[in-house]
């Protein structure tokens, strides 16, 4: 007799149950207890004067403003230089590639940057944005090195969401005497608009967090940026700069509060901006 057989399927339906609920509930706790351990830390130091104001002795005092905005600045660069780029080649890949070698070549390729560690990407950032075009340590170099991040995840993602489009919407389009790209445009990327935001969303969640690439091509300027050359600190950046230096843990933790205030913020109105196409969509 076996150990299967001692058990019935009712009881091992109710231990999986049991097993993923623990699961899931361990995942939850471990998060609640890192973002309740950085609040408690950070938001007694968080008020308008810390949004406000320029750091002040190299950040141990003063506030964030210049990062809070450095920060959305290369997020800006990033999303507007990633974003058409990696849905073209989404759309691309889905609809238009034959179905060949030179094709699996680009999706390799496509996984693979995916995988390439930050530091290879931030030291590539530096030798061909910073030294090879001239850029320097600037917006636009931090936000276009951040963008070789941010593709593989955009086009990854919303290649699926374009797949998960359903054919019969597409064999419906053609029979209506639509061209390729009118049913592409009006049929197939409406369909995919929320998984393409899921993937931009993902994207802007790996690079404002990211410090390696910042920190190589967009600069340490405690200063406010006045045009996209001008070099800038990165939130996360400054937050690594007040803990490893031991500037101040206090204001790093402020600086981490507000860093996922951020985080929460985009996540947010990308979920609204997904709801609202979704109903939009749905009535027409």
């Amino acid at each position: 007799m076996t150990a299967s057989t001692l058990v019935s399927p009712a009881t091992s339906d109710k231990l999986a149950k049991v097993m993923l609920w623990a699961s899931a509930s361990i995942a939850i706790l471990i998060l609640l207890f890192i973002l309740g351990y950085i609040m408690i830390r950070g938001i007694p130091v968080v008020n308008l004067s810390f949004l406000l104001e320029s750091p002040r002795l190299s950040g141990a005092e003063g506030g964030v403003l210049p990062a809070i905005l450095g920060t959305f600045c290369l997020m800006v660069v990033a999303m507007l230089s990633a974003v058409p780029i990696g849905i073209g080649a989404a759309i691309y890949l889905a609809e238009y590639a034959p179905k060949n070698a030179m094709t699996g070549i680009i999706k390799f390729g496509v996984e693979c940057l995916a995988g390439i560690p930050s530091i290879v990407i931030g030291l590539f950032g530096y030798a061909f944005l910073a030294i090879y075009l001239g850029f320097g340590f600037s917006i636009i170099s931090g936000g276009l090195a951040l963008m070789f991040m941010v593709l593989p995840w955009i086009v990854r993602v919303s290649e699926e969401s374009i797949k998960a489009v359903p054919m019969g919407l597409r064999e419906g389009s053609f029979a209506l005497g639509a061209t390729k790209w009118q049913t592409v445009s009006r049929v197939v990327l409406p369909g995919a608009v929320p998984g393409i935001m899921t993937g931009v969303i993902l994207g802007i969640g790996k690079a404002i967090g990211e410090t390696a690439v910042v920190m190589f091509t967009a600069g340490s300027s405690l200063l406010m940026p006045s045009s996209l050359f001008d070099p800038v600190r990165a939130l996360s950046y400054h937050i690594y700069i007040l803990a490893s230096e031991g500037i101040s843990d206090t204001m790093a933790y402020g600086s981490s509060v507000v860093l996922l205030a951020m985080v929460l913020l985009i996540n947010l109105a990308a979920i609204a901006v997904q709801m609202r196409y979704g109903r939009y969509h749905g009535r027409n």
